[in-house]
């Protein structure tokens, strides 16, 4: 391990936890602080030799991990989570060095990571069946008839880079709570945090006698990813990262079970009765948190033409109260992008909307290392920085007449995830609600709204599949049915 942005990293087991033990002596990878580029440690690289290990030790604990009791499971449950609150302050340097997200930012991550271990346990005495009325049916009659939900095996689970802590935690405490074992393979860049959560869920399984393959972690490249999702003794994969990559899971992993939590390109209406300034406070608060690198952040406006002018101006009127720079300075409110590849993309396609005839209205260029909050008008439907997830701090505005036209627009989309709607009228609530083809629709507050206990996920290219403890669960157990004619 090395120094972390000046203070001295937490400790925790090194290597990779892979069958009952951890692996050292891997190939290592410099995990780097995005602010200054500084080296944080030095995270072990898993290979596809290390893979085919965890899936058999992961194959092997199907029955023992399914055969805990509910109590057990729920107790680990929630030993995760006094462990985390023991740490609390370490988890969030930790965030801040690996992510470069704000320390606020971070702080949000780690208490809603908290959250859903405690949602996860208690969602534990939830998983039950029920009685079938098998003599509704003459064949039937006698006969006794009920299910139950079962585990439904092995599970992959792949977090993105944006939020490792939590996004780690959703596949890995419902997967627990179902009674499944899981593999959790992180992202490269962001793999410390995933790795000390393991340690602790070790450590809380083997208080209760559970096995130690309850949860894995590896680390590595796309080869070792897919090595994992196309094992046939996985049930399940779950999958939080770009479109492209789910997509091509999807593909990989058939005819297994998959659920994909994927990008989007979320939309903020602007309807002509908002209250203008508590939307444009949305949009200040929703198109830049975690450096705009949020897959429900704001980054489509559409805003009434009666009220454009008015909306704008309040909008650009506060940008500058977004400090930008170094992630560790509580005022900070954006900070860098994980790494120089998506900052020269991110710029690309600023500049790709302005020569296609969008104006800059504020930002577009790189201060402190960071791209400046950056508002964009007038973008093309056809420009990338409107059509696909540009997952940085910018936000493109357009005005349409009306709000059945600003819903058409949000549709016309192949992202699907959530979607929010300024308004004063219940009306125009109940259409959105109604009209707009999302996996969430928020009525007067940012679309990035998400609480860990609500079904989360997309539809169109969106993805397929809802997280939340309680939706998660149902996703990983199976029902199996049971039918008696006694005797």
């Amino acid at each position: 391990m090395g120094s972390q942005a000046g203070s001295a990293l937490p400790e925790f087991r090194s290597g990779l936890p892979v069958g009952p033990g951890w692996v050292t002596g891997t190939d290592t990878a410099p995990v780097v602080f995005p602010y200054d580029g500084s080296v944080v440690a030095h995270a072990p690289v898993g290979s596809v030799e290390h893979a085919h290990a965890a899936l058999a030790a992961g194959a092997a604990a199907v029955k023992p991990v399914g055969r805990l009791t509910s109590a057990v499971r729920r107790a680990i449950l929630l030993d995760v989570e006094a462990a985390l609150r023991s740490h609390s302050d370490e988890f969030v340097e930790l965030l801040i060095a690996e992510t470069g997200k704000t320390r606020g930012d971070c702080e949000v991550e780690f208490s809603r990571t908290v959250f859903t271990w405690s949602a996860a346990a208690e969602e534990v005495a939830h998983i039950h069946g029920e009685t079938v009325p098998l003599d509704l049916q003459a064949s039937g009659a006698g006969m006794i008839g009920f299910w139950t939900r079962r585990p439904i095996g092995l599970v992959v689970g792949i977090a993105g880079f944006n939020g490792p802590l939590l996004l780690a935690s959703h596949k890995i405490a419902p997967s627990i709570a179902a009674g499944c074992p899981v593999i959790c393979k992180p992202a490269p860049a962001t793999p410390l945090t995933a790795l000390w959560l393991a340690d602790l869920v070790r450590q809380a399984a083997a208080r209760h006698g559970a096995p130690p393959e309850i949860v894995q972690v590896i680390t590595g490249d796309a080869e070792v990813g897919h090595t994992l999702v196309t094992d046939p003794r996985v049930a399940a994969v779950s999958f939080t990262g770009s479109a492209a990559v789910g997509h091509q899971i999807a593909r990989d992993a058939a005819p297994r079970k998959v659920l994909l939590e994927l990008g989007s390109n979320a939309a903020l209406v602007v309807a002509d009765d908002a209250d203008l300034d508590k939307a444009a406070d949305a949009v200040l608060r929703g198109g830049y948190y975690f450096n705009g690198q949020a897959c429900i952040a704001v980054q489509r406006v559409i805003v009434c033409e009666a009220v454009r002018d008015e909306f704008v101006g309040k909008l650009t009127a506060r940008i500058g109260e977004l400090k930008v720079g170094d992630p560790r300075d509580p005022e900070t409110r954006v900070a860098p992008l994980i790494n120089e590849a998506a900052t020269r993309r991110t710029l690309d396609w600023i500049e790709q909307a302005e020569r296609a005839g969008a104006k800059v209205l504020h930002g577009g260029r790189v201060v402190d290392r960071t791209i400046e909050p950056t508002i964009l008008l007038d973008v093309p439907e056809t420009a990338d920085a409107w059509c696909e997830e540009i997952f940085a701090p910018v936000v493109a505005v357009r005005s349409v007449p009306d709000v059945a036209t600003a819903l058409e627009l949000v549709n016309r989309s192949r992202y699907g995830l959530h979607a929010s709607v300024f308004t004063r009228s219940l009306a125009t609530a109940f259409a959105a609600v109604e009209e707009l083809e999302v996996g969430g629709v928020v009525v007067n507050e940012v679309p990035g709204f998400r609480s860990d206990i609500m079904p989360y996920g997309g539809v169109k290219d969106s993805g397929i599949g809802r997280e939340g403890p309680r939706f998660a669960i149902e996703e990983l157990t199976v029902t199996r049915m049971a039918v008696i004619r006694p005797e």
